[in-house]
């Protein structure tokens, strides 16, 4: 979906520099210190306009989340949320997630989120996907011991591509679910897809994926 230009958007990116990282490149291996404490770090790819990142640095508040988000249009409006938000927990990236090693550290990441990610489901653009196996490389690269992934989406095609995907790359699945929002969770943060989504009926689909 092409996004509306927002001619505020360059403006709130200078303005915003403690929220919006610029060159984060050369935090590499030094998020901890961003933070100024040695909490966990979860990452999220792809924040859309930020609902998830709001919630979960609420609800975890011993925990560093870093959003990434290439779209401009997209991740001030995420910045402008989570500046309302007052966290001090969470900070945002606009960059490519195309080469996570060039961002972060071996083992400096616990937690990787994928919440309703583009399916590419034409088959020739499967190493798009973020769960194609050279994505995979670079997750368990950045990811601690034991990392995991946790996978949200509306496509059932993506969904099912993606357990065969983690099961081949010798992951190890736990909490599958084909209809997320049929089990009490009282954790689950909706993305604002995710409301849209399941408002239409449409199931919602997870997994945990960790690596050994």
């Amino acid at each position: 979906m092409r996004q509306r230009h927002k001619p505020w958007a360059d403006d709130f990116l200078k303005e915003n520099t403690h929220l919006i990282i610029p060159n984060p490149e050369q935090k590499k291996g030094k998020w901890q210190e961003l933070f100024g404490n040695d909490n966990p770090i979860h990452l999220e790819i792809g924040t859309g306009k930020g609902q998830f990142m709001a919630g979960m640095a609420e609800q975890h508040p011993n925990v560093n989340f870093i959003g990434i988000e290439l779209a401009k249009s997209i991740i001030v409006m995420a910045g402008s949320k989570m500046k309302d938000a007052g966290r001090d927990n969470v900070v945002l990236l606009h960059v490519d997630a195309a080469d996570l090693q060039e961002l972060f550290a071996e083992n400096e990441i616990s937690v990787i989120y994928l919440n309703f990610s583009d399916p590419w489901p034409k088959k020739r653009h499967a190493k798009r996907r973020l769960t194609f196996h050279t994505f995979l490389e670079q997750y368990q690269h950045i990811l601690q011991p034991e990392g995991e992934i946790v996978l949200k989406t509306d496509n059932q095609g993506l969904f099912e591509y993606s357990l065969v995907s983690f099961s081949q790359f010798g992951l190890k699945l736990e909490d599958v679910t084909i209809d997320l929002h049929s089990i009490e969770d009282s954790e689950n943060i909706m993305t604002e897809y995710e409301e849209k989504f399941s408002a239409k009926g449409q199931p919602i689909y997870r997994c945990r994926a960790q690596f050994d």
